[in-house]
């Protein structure tokens, strides 16, 4: 893993934003193909994405006889729509409106024979607008997208390592295509309490006890990418435990602990600065909230 501080690139919100809405919309269309094909898997793993060497893929999903993956390139910037029997399609990434998109890839499964139906609004997300009516969003930089996932690469690398300290249940390092960000969670087996008048996406979600974390590129009350820690249910003393590097902080704005992803690029080394607040963060959880740490970590 890069320990360099130069090989951690700069990411302004503010210089990629208008490219940052486009793509979280793009990828909010393919997400959804996945949503619709793929077997379900507790927590709505089912649903995410998964790093590649070049991007985000769907992974292969199930259709009819055989198996179809959709691959974001954010090399060649191009989305690849592969089938299991050698057949393919290519939508370029380029800059389209959100409907000009949706309406390719929608072409581009005709042409395959893939017959899948999808709700066409987007979620978690402010105001939102169905994909075929969205022609606000439409702008493409190939270089922020680049810079944006060379960040994620990154942050993919040292999410994996932190997880492989973890016996129990842990989630993969996934790309929720809904909020926008790259995770890894940890259970400690224990069933969550109920939480009043949740949604069934979030009932599921939290249906047990977890410690997650992961990088957003920011919006809201953080105008910043960031990475973020939360345990939910938040054992009591938790936002006030000492964590590392000293410029993690808690957000209530959040219920959860961030640290600005410009701290661990400029720092001596980001990889060991972020590892510090992965590992601080859980383990302040896991020991307010009582975990058996003793059988649920490597040692």
């Amino acid at each position: 893993m890069p320990t360099d501080a130069a090989a951690w690139p700069a990411l302004p919100l503010a210089s990629w934003e208008d490219t940052r809405a486009t793509l979280h919309m793009w990828t909010q269309v393919v997400g959804k193909v996945r949503l619709a094909l793929a077997a379900p898997v507790n927590h709505w793993w089912h649903v995410t994405l998964k790093a590649t060497a070049r991007g985000l893929t769907t992974l292969p999903m199930p259709y009819d006889d055989g198996v179809i993956e959709m691959t974001f390139d954010f090399i060649d910037h191009r989305l690849v729509i592969d089938v299991g029997d050698g057949r393919r399609r290519v939508v370029a990434l380029a800059p389209k409106s959100v409907a000009t998109f949706y309406a390719e890839v929608r072409q581009a499964l005709a042409d395959l024979r893939v017959a899948v139906r999808i709700w066409p609004m987007p979620v978690e997300v402010p105001e939102p607008v169905r994909f075929d009516e969205d022609h606000r969003h439409a702008a493409y930089d190939a270089e922020s997208v680049e810079r944006w996932w060379r960040v994620l690469s990154l942050v993919d690398g040292t999410l994996e390592e932190f997880r492989g300290g973890f016996l129990g249940k842990c989630s993969p390092v996934h790309f929720f295509w809904g909020s926008f960000d790259l995770a890894v969670t940890r259970f400690n087996g224990k069933r969550a309490p109920e939480r009043p008048g949740a949604d069934s996406i979030t009932r599921e979600a939290y249906s047990h006890e977890v410690i997650s974390a992961g990088f957003w590129p920011g919006g809201g009350a953080m105008p910043e990418p960031a990475f973020y820690a939360y345990a939910a249910p938040e054992p009591p003393g938790f936002k006030t435990a000492d964590i590392a590097p000293a410029g993690a902080f808690y957000s209530n704005d959040f219920n959860e602990f961030l640290l600005r992803y410009e701290d661990v690029r400029t720092a001596p080394s980001p990889h060991q600065t972020l590892m510090a607040f992965l590992q601080t963060t859980y383990e302040a959880g896991a020991t307010l909230g009582a975990w058996d740490r003793p059988s649920l970590e490597r040692g």
